[in-house]
């Protein structure tokens, strides 16, 4: 069944992400609702991140992956086994010492570790998420000046948003594979290049590279040919346009908030690029 918009529970609250992930889209919804096709049948979104666009958009059926084992197994227990997570994180204070034991911890239970990913997620500098070549997490405390770990009605939400999705640990090129002709696919990737000029970012080039970025941009344009609506987010710059050729491109700018000053923070400007299938 065709689907499109937003949907608001019975009490007026909209679903919200439950995570803080650098790089999240809700600045960008208000720009992206116009642009979204009227009717498609099923969402993929290849890059899910914190999830604010599938949030707000709140496709009927949908298909959310990311390559990030951690972060996907987090919003399956949210989905499946939400009051244990609340319950669990209600347990954990914010503190230095708590961050420092809870970061150093391996937990082998599916449950425990989506409450240690949220708990990191919500504690360490600018919601960070980065390891080292040893798999350790190695994000300093963000401190604790009026920080709020969860909030059991977003996670309830959030939960009961999911319970009609599939969530996949994946690379991006097996959603884009998988679209079929009348589904949307939205890609917000990882940035390999620095906003508003073409240096490289030397952390996210190794998550994700240039190479990464051209096939994507290829398997993006395949998609659109057999008939998929797709929608990708990106940096604002030229090499980056130029993989899109074709795409409409639209500029949207927000401030920047990846900056360890307030002072030295300013306009970025990020690249849309809209594929739309032709008619049959």
């Amino acid at each position: 069944m065709p689907s499109k918009g937003i949907e608001v529970d019975h009490a007026g609250a909209m679903a919200q992400p439950f995570l803080k992930w650098p790089g999240g889209k809700r600045w960008l919804w208000k720009t992206l609702q116009t642009l979204v096709p009227t009717n498609f049948n099923k969402y993929f979104e290849p890059f899910l991140g914190g999830g604010a666009i599938f949030f707000s958009l709140n496709p009927t059926a949908a298909v959310l992956s990311d390559i990030n084992l951690e972060l996907i197994n987090a919003h399956v227990q949210v989905r499946d086994n939400v009051e244990a997570v609340i319950a669990r994180l209600k347990r954990l204070p914010i503190s230095r010492e708590s961050y420092r034991r809870i970061r150093a911890a391996r937990f082998k239970s599916r449950l425990d570790r989506a409450v240690r990913f949220i708990y990191l997620s919500k504690t360490a500098f600018n919601g960070m998420y980065r390891v080292n070549k040893q798999g350790d997490f190695n994000v300093p405390f963000a401190g604790q000046l009026n920080r709020k770990l969860f909030d059991s009605e977003v996670l309830r939400l959030a939960s009961q948003r999911l319970q009609s999705c599939t969530l996949l640990t994946r690379d991006f090129s097996e959603s884009l594979k998988a679209a079929k002709r009348g589904d949307f696919v939205y890609c917000d990737p990882p940035y390999t290049v620095l906003h508003n000029n073409n240096g490289f970012l030397r952390y996210n080039e190794r998550l994700f590279s240039w190479s990464d970025q051209a096939r994507l941009a290829e398997l993006a344009r395949v998609a659109v040919g057999r008939g998929v609506f797709v929608l990708v987010s990106n940096a604002g710059t030229e090499h980056v346009r130029l993989l899109y050729r074709g795409f409409q491109t639209i500029t949207a700018q927000r401030a920047s908030c990846i900056s360890a000053s307030t002072t030295s923070r300013g306009k970025v400007s990020e690249f849309l690029f809209v594929g739309r299938p032709k008619k049959a």
